[in-house]
């Protein structure tokens, strides 16, 4: 009779599997990544390893010895006194009171400031608080403290923005005035991306953390890679980290290139090469979960394409894992022997510089 192990759904819902169908999960998962990306598919070794790590017993499960990787954080403080919908736990406090929680009791390795609505155009009408906010947590503080938002292009289209939505102009088949609205859009972000940050470098920032980079398609992964080219020839030793928002750059505009390559459709470990080549010391693959498949499936998935990324790589790369990304349920507070065997995974067989 054969052993069924304790697992999840994409969902984080409990789900029971043999051996048999974990390791079949976890080839159909390698599988799809690698028709997907054109990269090749795991291992019948690296298939194995992957389902030991799942089918370990205990509740949670950690790297070997020896292996363990930098841990980076995004809106870090946020996880603290945010409410449980946005992952958080509703206690009242500071923001500098959660970021040095996060260094002296949590061992945090990094930390980020990041305004509450955590995109670059909010940040622009209180950048005075937030450089004054700066200031006093690097006086606080040890451990590198990025600032932390999204480019949310999405913003600088109506109705919260100047430019017309590409979508709107797409559905009336003006294709051309849509491509036109996104390079405006595009370029007023970088603006405001270069204009911030430089702010918040004069107060004491160590570097920028680029998240949810490409959430609004092609045009908002083209703004980022120009405001970290300009701010990479301003500041040589600023740190710069560029999280991706999805596995695959959304073609929204379709022709927009950065080095002579086109932006739309291009997977982790291709995306990797023209955030090296802007300036940026780490960047954040993305890989999406499924809701609907097994965390084998999503786990095989997952481990392909950051492998391919690692390999492609010159800079460190930290993945993306967090509520609906890196094989990580899609759960306001995702179990944590889900979240464990990912991280275990990621480290091990994928070989990620950090997560």
């Amino acid at each position: 009779m054969s052993k069924d192990y304790a697992l999840r759904r994409g969902d984080g819902k409990r789900i029971y599997m043999s051996r048999q169908q974990i390791v079949d999960d976890l080839q159909e998962g390698s599988n799809d990544a690698a028709e997907l990306g054109s990269i090749p598919a795991l291992s019948a070794n690296e298939l194995d390893k992957l389902a030991e790590i799942l089918m370990t017993p205990g509740r949670m499960v950690g790297v070997e010895d020896g292996m363990e990787v930098p841990v980076t954080h995004d809106i870090g403080t946020l996880r603290l006194d945010g409410d449980q919908g946005n992952s958080g736990v509703g206690i009242p406090s500071s923001r500098l009171v959660g970021m040095m929680f996060h260094e002296r009791a949590m061992g945090a390795d990094t930390m980020e400031l990041g305004h509450i609505d955590y995109s670059f155009k909010p940040v622009k009408p209180v950048i005075a608080n937030e450089m004054q906010a700066m200031e006093v947590v690097q006086q606080n503080m040890i451990v590198p403290i990025l600032y932390g938002a999204m480019p949310n292009m999405g913003l600088y289209y109506a109705p919260d923005g100047p430019y017309a939505n590409p979508g709107d102009l797409m559905k009336a088949f003006k294709i051309e005035e849509a491509q036109d609205s996104t390079e405006q859009a595009a370029e007023h972000l970088t603006k405001d991306m270069i204009w911030v940050m430089r702010k918040l470098m004069s107060a004491g920032a160590d570097g920028a953390n680029f998240d949810t980079t490409g959430a609004a398609g092609d045009g908002d992964f083209y703004a980022t890679l120009h405001a970290v080219e300009a701010l990479r020839e301003q500041y040589p030793h600023m740190y710069i980290e560029i999280g991706m928002a999805g596995e695959m750059v959304l073609g929204l505009h379709g022709e927009l290139k950065y080095a002579g390559e086109r932006l739309a459709g291009l997977w982790p470990h291709q995306q990797v090469k023209l955030a090296a080549k802007a300036g940026a010391n780490i960047f954040g693959p993305v890989v999406n979960t499924n809701s609907s498949k097994s965390t084998p499936w999503n786990l095989g998935r997952a481990v392909t394409f950051i492998k391919a990324a690692v390999e492609a790589s010159s800079i460190p790369c930290h993945v993306n894992m967090g509520m609906g990304v890196g094989c990580i349920p899609m759960f306001e507070t995702p179990p944590i022997d889900a979240v464990s065997h990912a991280s275990k995974a990621m480290v091990e067989v994928a070989g990620v510089d950090g997560i």
